[in-house]
């Protein structure tokens, strides 16, 4: 992964090629979000987004969450349907615990149960089941909550 390249999303033309990405590949081809719906949901302040790149070609993003109950949320991962399988979806995963590691101690992801090879990855990378959120999104379908930890938010207290 000598050449790949992860760096913060930018310009617009990012932005439009990060959309139509993740409006052309699973899961969100069977989540039903489309062009527009995709474009909205990189343009909400409080979280970041990250593009990869090999060479001058977008082959993935990564937007992390900040906010919310679960901080250190791993909101969205793409890569492109023909660059998988080459470690790269790992340097990804990697790229965002490290960024996540640097301020809090739990990475937080969700995995669509129509999508065994992410989850695969996942658990690979050390993620663990939290709990599944049945008809969460697509109805007939599960959400699975996964973490990856450190440690507790609080170190425990004693009487």
């Amino acid at each position: 992964m000598d050449n790949l390249v992860i760096r913060s999303l930018i310009t617009a033309s990012d932005l439009g090629a990060c959309a139509d990405l993740m409006a052309s590949s699973e899961p969100w081809l069977t989540l039903g979000q489309g062009p527009i719906e995709s474009l909205r949901y990189f343009q909400f302040p409080h979280r970041e987004r990250y593009i990869a790149t090999l060479g001058e070609r977008l082959v993935g993003f990564l937007v992390l969450n900040f906010q919310g109950p679960f901080v250190g949320y791993l909101q969205a991962i793409c890569l492109a349907p023909d660059c998988r399988g080459r470690g790269l979806g790992s340097a990804l995963v990697a790229f965002a615990e490290e960024r996540i590691f640097r301020d809090h101690p739990n990475v937080f992801l969700c995995v669509s149960s129509f999508n065994p090879g992410a989850r695969r990855l996942y658990e690979r990378l050390g993620y663990v089941v939290v709990g599944d959120l049945p008809d969460y999104l697509v109805a007939g379908h599960s959400e699975t909550l996964m973490r990856k930890t450190r440690g507790p938010l609080r170190p425990a207290t004693h009487s």
